[in-house]
Order: C-alpha cells, then structure tokens, then sequence
C-alpha cells in the first residue's frame, strides 16, 4: 500500500485557533476526554455500522505539521510565535479507545474516545470525524442493501457518482466491509483489496458494426468472464438471443458453461423471467442475471417480492452516497477533564433539545448477549470503572419509555471499546479487511431479525448504569440551579 497523504491541515480552523487559545493560557496540558458518538441511525433504521478506523489509525502515526504548513499558519497573522513553535514538534501523544470496525452500534453510545491533553484532544476533532461519518454512513447503507437482495451478490458500481476521489474509494471499501461482494472502483482494489470487477458499457456494443460482432469478440477475449450488456438496443428481441449466439459459438466449444447477462433499465422484474425462459429454453441454464440502473434496498426488496429472477445486483450513486441520508450525523464532545492527581471530573453539555444532551464521564459500553441464543439484547453504557456481574441478574430501562424496564440474566457481557492508542503508541493490530467483512456479517447475524427490520425495527435497548445516570442527573440540576 502507499503511504497515506499527510491529512494534518484537513481540520476546521477553530481547531488551531482553539489550541492557541489552550497555549496562551496554560490549558494545552490539562487532560481531558471526547467521545464519539451519533443520535440516530441513518433511513430510520434499527442500528448501524462502524467503519473509518483504519484511517483514522494512519492520520493518527502521521500526524505532523511541515514547514509549509507552519508557513501558512504564520501568514493568518493570529498565532503566537510560541504556539507555531510547539506545532513544529507537534504529534499525539494520548489515549484512544474504539469499538472495531464492522460493529453494529446504536445512538448516545460511546463509538470512539480520546484521552489526550487538550490541545491534541480538540485538534484531531475534524478528521475522526470525517472518517468515522463517511464510512459508517456508506457501510450502513450498504448492509441494508445486501440484506434486501437476500444472499445474492451485491457489487459496489458508484465511483463515477461518489463526492471525489476519498468518497469513491474509501466508499468502496466500507461498502465490502459490509457485505458488498466487490466494487467497480480498480484503486479501491489496489489499496485495501476490495475486489474489482467489471465487463462492459453501452459504448463497447455501440462501438462494432452490430451487436453480436460485440458478443462474439468480448467472449473471445475474456471466455472466463463473459458477463453481456443486453439492453443496448433491445433486451428480448436482440440482446438476449445475441447474446445466447455468441456464447453457443465462442463459450460452448471451449466446454465453458459460466457466463452472464446484465440488465441495466427497462421493467426488470419482467426481462429478468423472459431472459431466463429464453437462456433455459438454449440450454444455459447456468447463466447469471446481473441487474443494475438506480437501485436500493426497497427496489431490490420489490424485485424479489415479485419473482424477479436476478442473480447479482450492481448498486451505484444510491449507495456510494446513501442518496436517501447521506449524512450521518456523528459528533465529537467533551465528557471529561483529568487533575493532576488523576481524578476525573464529568463535563456535560445541556441543550433546550434533549437529544442534545450529551452523556457525561470517562465510559466504557458493554454489549450484553444471551448465553441460551447467542443473540445481542441490550448495550449498557458504565463509568470507566465499573464491571458488569453476568453472574447476577441486569436490569435495563428503554431510554426512549423510561417506564420499560427488562431484566436480563443467563448473559455474557463483552466490552466494545478496545485500546487503539496508549501513550500515542499504537496497541492495536490492524486486521484485514477479509477479517473486518467476516466479523461484521457474525455480528450483524448476532442481531434479532426484528431490530434488522427497514421500517420500525424494534428499538434495542442502550441504558445507563446507575451510577452512571445518578451522575447525569445530579449534573443536570447543578447547572440548572
């Protein structure tokens, strides 16, 4: 892989005149901790899905500013030359917990939280956010969509509709990571081996003197990956029967029987079970139907709903941008500050919106999974220092009806956030991106079907411990006096 581009000066400027202000007044040292965390799941959703930290992890080892970042900075004429100073020996040095990428995770928890002095806390704000939101939002989107084609392969084709270059490829790669089968996208391939795949455009069968010159001359060239665009001119009359042609002369001589058709506009429910009557009647009845043109989870729910007979789908700009919500909504608070002695004192941020209301202290979430089914039921959010007891009975509350509680026992309760940094040391082992895509398929299986609905899915219980709770509420009243 090559070496990341250097991200440092991709932040908001108050981030930079905020760490002035820190160094001005003798805070850049003071400890303090921000998490990362959203309100509400994408498309009304039941949760979503965690991607961005392997990016994350490479800004983080990199981070630094040059010369020429310092150069500007001076040239903004609001800096102190002390300040510009310490960023020429700038670089993290703190702590960062976070939940793995590929973890269903649902609104008000933790999903990401820094230890840091204050300076390198708020500075790295902007991109944390902007991976942990990109990623999240397209690997969300995505599952939905694999989820509604029901096991058959869903293949990533929206680089040309992506917002830039990033968006296309990191888009690609959260999308596999959630299930997507591959991309279109070659450099996603390249750099984090999200397979690529692709046969051919319109253009290509515009390009010959007929359309079965371009059926003939494609299964030549690539025996072993001959998927045809039959909707060129028209799909039933000439497309499909072109296509049957050329694989009877050029595929069926070589003994090659695997092979494709891809359907890209018209009525897709009925050309998928025309093409297959007319394949089958030829004898190819191992040839698969590929289908694409501005799909989604509820079109391609529909589709099956009404006997299409596809096999694979090609899902583009409504993916790669989650056309339907494509923001995600992540934010970056303030929970904490650390004294010199290593006391913690919560912060909490109070809003006439309660949604707004932030959750505060140092945390840590365990997610609580049945021992008789092995399903997840319930995430709890502790203080940093507390345990969860699976040898007693758990009592929970539906944050959203207070007055619904559910108590739990027979349960294993396993901790989400894992130790990304220490020190500014890095202490976690990047995994694969065939590892990421298996752990997040065993922990979306891990989910009851009623929370994986599209519409009104069942609302998963995430509640406070206790202690927890008593400290928000006494905050909530002291800064209410």
């Amino acid at each position: 892989m090559t070496k990341p581009l250097n991200h440092t000066m991709l932040c908001d400027f108050y981030e930079l005149t905020m760490g002035n202000g820190y160094f001005q007044t003798g805070m850049k040292d003071q400890i303090c901790y921000f998490d990362v965390f959203f309100r509400s799941v994408p498309d009304g959703g039941g949760f979503a899905i965690a991607a961005g930290l392997e990016q994350i992890i490479d800004y983080i080892q990199d981070l630094h500013f040059d010369d020429g970042d310092i150069d500007y900075l001076h040239s903004k004429g609001c800096f102190s030359e002390e300040f510009l100073e310490y960023l020429k020996h700038f670089q993290f040095t703190g702590d960062i917990w976070a939940v793995p990428e590929g973890t269903p995770i649902f609104p008000r928890e933790p999903i990401l939280t820094v230890r840091a002095p204050a300076i390198e806390a708020q500075f790295i704000e902007t991109f944390l956010l902007l991976c942990l939101n990109h990623q999240s939002l397209i690997a969300t989107k995505t599952n939905r969509i694999v989820r509604s084609a029901q096991g058959r392969p869903v293949s990533e084709f929206g680089s040309r509709r992506a917002q830039g270059p990033d968006a296309a490829i990191l888009g690609a790669r959260a999308s596999y990571i959630a299930g997507a089968a591959g991309t279109a996208c070659t450099q996603a391939d390249r750099l984090y081996g999200s397979p690529a795949g692709g046969t051919m455009a319109h253009s290509w069968v515009q390009m010959f003197p007929d359309e079965y010159s371009a059926f003939e001359t494609y299964c030549k060239l690539y025996p072993h990956n001959a998927t045809l665009l039959v909707d060129t001119y028209n799909v039933l009359h000439s497309g499909v029967p072109n296509a049957i042609k050329a694989f009877n002369e050029v595929l069926k001589p070589l003994g090659i029987t695997n092979c494709g058709i891809r359907l890209d506009s018209g009525d897709l429910t009925y050309l998928s079970k025309k093409a297959r009557k007319m394949l089958d009647e030829a004898g190819w009845t191992g040839c698969k139907i590929f289908a694409s043109n501005s799909l989604d989870e509820y079109i391609i729910r529909d589709l099956m709903l009404q006997g299409a007979q596809i096999d694979a789908f090609g899902v583009g700009e409504r993916l790669i941008t989650s056309k339907s919500e494509p923001v995600f909504g992540g934010v970056y608070k303030l929970a904490a500050i650390e004294s010199a002695d290593g006391s913690i004192t919560p912060k909490i941020k109070i809003s006439e919106n309660s949604a707004k209301i932030t959750t505060p202290h140092f945390k840590k979430v365990y997610r609580i999974f049945s021992r008789d089914t092995g399903k997840a039921e319930a995430d709890l959010i502790c203080v940093h220092n507390e345990t969860v007891d699976d040898t007693k009975p758990l009592e929970l509350f539906d944050p959203d009806a207070v007055w619904k509680r559910k108590t739990y026992e027979n349960f294993t309760a396993v901790e989400l956030l894992r130790p990304i940094f220490r020190g500014g040391k890095l202490v976690y082992e990047k995994p694969s991106i065939e590892a990421i895509r298996a752990y997040c398929a065993q922990q979306v299986d891990s989910l009851w079907d009623e929370v994986k609905r599209f519409e009104n899915p069942h609302n998963y219980y995430v509640d406070l411990s206790q202690k927890l709770w008593d400290i928000k509420q006494e905050l909530l009243k002291s800064n209410n006096r």
